[in-house]
């Protein structure tokens, strides 16, 4: 994989109705680079993570894949490049979990050309990776909350990209999921040497896994960097208007509300 699969952006505008998400953000993810995007319920994580993967035109400022403006680029340039998990219901519409998750290989194909026996080994391997072996021709509506959210991952997963923007992608998961997924990814990342960007509600997590924080603060402010910088107890008491203890264990530092 090239070194050159980098996403960044350079001023950054972002707003939603009179409510401004991002001012002036310029910032460059970088291949083995693991991000965490920590804020408040409507902070606006949510719409960056869709800004960046181009599903949502930015207010103003400049969006650039691999050095090329994203609005340069084709829906098939970008869908083979950056993985996008969206926070989603369940699926009301029967189907089978490898139809499901073969959809990743979508950008993959030709119009009208079916998907071969490689894209539904990769398909299955997704599967066996978040947990699922067996899972394929089980019905979608008979899948847990926490089944179903790792088959959305597996989906991503089969679509191999490069960049990963993942809109919590914990959800729904129990304690043990949640660790298996976090270091999943997070392995992927540094070993083949993509980049993964991800909205999360637990500050512990991030402090555990992600190399890069990002903090979205009130009226449009942001603090990016290393987590091990940023994550500290008078960043996270202004980032989330409630008082933090800081406490040390054999895993490092955790945070807690006081």
């Amino acid at each position: 994989m090239s070194p050159n699969n980098t996403l960044s952006c350079t001023d950054l505008y972002l707003q939603i109705g009179k409510k401004v998400l991002c001012d002036n953000l310029s910032l460059q993810i970088e291949p083995g680079q693991t991000w965490a995007v920590l804020g408040l319920n409507g902070a606006g994580k949510t719409t960056l993570l869709h800004s960046l993967a181009g599903i949502r035109a930015a207010n103003s400022g400049q969006i650039y894949l691999n050095k090329k403006n994203l609005t340069e680029l084709t829906r098939h340039e970008i869908a083979t490049q950056i993985g996008l998990l969206l926070q989603t219901q369940q699926d009301p519409f029967p189907g089978k979990v490898i139809e499901h998750v073969l959809i990743g290989r979508h950008p993959y194909l030709k119009a009208l050309q079916w998907e071969s026996e490689a894209d539904y080994q990769i398909a299955i391997d997704a599967l066996t990776t978040v947990g699922l072996d067996g899972f394929e021709n089980r019905d979608l509506q008979s899948l847990s909350g926490g089944e179903y959210q790792r088959m959305l991952i597996a989906m991503v997963l089969v679509q191999q990209p490069s960049i990963y923007l993942l809109d919590e992608p914990i959800n729904h998961l129990d304690w043990q999921h949640q660790h298996q997924i976090l270091g999943t990814l997070t392995s992927m990342t540094e070993q083949k040497a993509c980049s993964l960007m991800m909205a999360l509600h637990d500050v512990n997590l991030a402090a555990r896994y992600c190399s890069h924080t990002l903090m979205m603060f009130d009226h449009g402010q942001i603090k990016s960097g290393r987590t091990a910088d940023l994550l500290n107890t008078e960043t996270l008491e202004e980032l989330y208007h409630t008082p933090i203890v800081q406490i040390e264990n054999e895993q490092g530092q955790m945070f807690s509300p006081s």
